[in-house]
């Protein structure tokens, strides 16, 4: 059932992991759907020899765990060596849907990577992650998922003494733009191919042989980047920390450290306490997005061609294709949001002047648009000011089937989200032993898109008091 195929790369892009077990694990969160996807099943998941392996205390079914290097730019900056330095790669699951993916710990102790690190994780950052990730996955947006969460019983210092515990992160893969960074700054060009054939081979069906496989994977990774930061933009979240080493190629979304999702719209948001100049800002993410492809396509080049110019000049035609394909995603999404089915000339326009118009009357991201749908539900055609009358007369000139808007509009707005005080709010619930309101939270973010008059306290934005302006990495 358990694999590692990771394990027959190179070894220079990974190093053997000595498990540091814990005295007391406890399963404290289980995604009993998610295993049940994955083929391992509900009760394997909640038997001891799965806690065991999933805090960190025993090899998975025999398989060695790993650390994996990676270098990459951390707000700009180049780091040549990274590595998971509080993570390891336990094992990967062949599903039965054909999907192999990954097995992850995070928080299980410190690696060979681990920079004098302890290599461990707090309760609330491991929380903060399965709650992101999974209201992700209901939301249709690609992300890595959380299969469980397990304190280990003991306490570690941060700022200040807060519980420890390890999360298994699920994935197609685990490999970034760092990871390829990592094999080029050394001059290891080989390394550099068999990872590039791994990859393609388990995450981009189609590629054809001969050197061209390569141009041919990196515009298909432009392409998953360009839909994905697209998704992100069209309901209001932040990742926060875009590095080189946080963006996996195969268009997940993953890391989820510093994210957040928008209460109040500005385009220039940003929530991590350490993006000091506004790097990760809600409207740069595409540009970084293109960044940090940018230096993925430089990673490639001995790959594209033996004549560097060419190879240049090839991985420059394929990367001016990333923001027009984010451009019409991100329009076209937006436009789907205000109930516009069929994209006609002007509309780019519209989309500025619906975008300023929230910021204008600083609106509510998610409960603007879910707003709308309650207009149309109501049947209201009465309109309040300027941008609600534009607003009209482009839903009259289309002239689609209100049913069919009202279905459309409600498939791409949510009602529920992630909100950054209801996290932090069962973050502190869970520090002091309660789990009822992260269960509870979970169980809300997991169908976002259906209202239920009990959940209604979930869909109001924080009060002034309650409002979180900065989130933290957590490590």
């Amino acid at each position: 059932m358990f694999e590692n195929s990771y394990s027959s790369l190179p070894q220079i892009l990974f190093r053997p992991v000595s498990l540091s077990p814990v005295a007391t694990p406890k399963l404290v969160v289980a995604n009993d759907a998610l295993a049940e996807e994955m083929g391992l099943g509900k009760l394997w998941l909640h038997s001891p020899g799965a806690l065991q392996a999933l805090s960190g205390n025993s090899p998975l079914a025999e398989v060695a765990p790993l650390a994996m290097a990676y270098a990459g730019h951390q707000f700009g900056n180049w780091v040549p060596s990274l590595g998971d330095g509080r993570a390891m790669l336990i094992g990967e699951v062949p599903g039965p849907d054909g999907v192999r993916r990954d097995l992850h710990l995070k928080g299980a102790g410190p690696t060979p990577y681990s920079r004098n690190g302890d290599g461990r994780a707090t309760l609330g950052a491991m929380l903060r992650e399965y709650v992101v990730s999974e209201a992700m996955a209901a939301l249709g947006i690609p992300t890595t998922r959380s299969l469980a969460v397990a304190t280990t019983g003991e306490n570690i210092m941060r700022e200040r003494l807060l519980p420890a515990a390890v999360l298994t992160r699920v994935a197609r893969s685990h490999v970034r733009v760092g990871t390829f960074q990592y094999l080029a700054a050394r001059g290891e060009d080989e390394a550099l191919r068999a990872l590039a054939d791994y990859e393609i081979a388990r995450n981009f069906p189609g590629a054809q042989g001969g050197p061209e496989r390569y141009l041919w994977f990196l515009s298909q990774v432009i392409a998953r980047q360009a839909s994905l930061i697209a998704k992100w933009m069209n309901v209001g979240f932040i990742h926060g920390v875009m590095n080189t080493d946080n963006m996996s190629v195969c268009g997940e979304t993953i890391d989820y450290g510093p994210c957040a999702f928008m209460d109040v719209f500005h385009p220039q948001k940003v929530f991590s306490s350490i993006d000091q100049y506004g790097r990760y800002a809600w409207d740069k993410q595409p540009v970084i997005a293109l960044w940090n492809l940018t230096r993925l396509a430089e990673a490639l080049l001995p790959l594209f061609d033996e004549n560097r110019e060419r190879a240049i000049t090839l991985a420059q035609e394929e990367l001016k294709n990333f923001m027009p394909a984010f451009e019409e995603a991100f329009e076209n999404g937006l436009l789907l949001k205000l109930g516009i089915i069929n994209r006609r000339e002007g509309d780019a326009q519209f989309i500025a002047q619906t975008l300023q118009h929230m910021i204008d009357v600083n609106a509510d991201f998610t409960l603007f648009f879910s707003s709308l749908v309650e207009h149309l539900e109501r049947g209201d055609t009465a309109t309040s000011g300027e941008w609600h009358g534009l607003w009209q007369a482009r839903l009259a000139e289309e002239g689609t089937d209100p049913q069919t808007r009202l279905q459309i509009m409600r498939a791409a707005n949510p009602v529920y989200i992630p909100r950054n005080h209801r996290i932090e709010q069962a973050i502190a619930a869970a520090h002091q032993g309660n789990l009822d309101p992260f269960h509870q939270l979970v169980a809300v973010i997991s169908k976002p898109y259906g209202k239920a008059p009990e959940n209604a306290p979930y869909a109001e934005p924080p009060t002034i008091d309650e409002e979180v302006r900065q989130t933290f990495c957590g490590t």
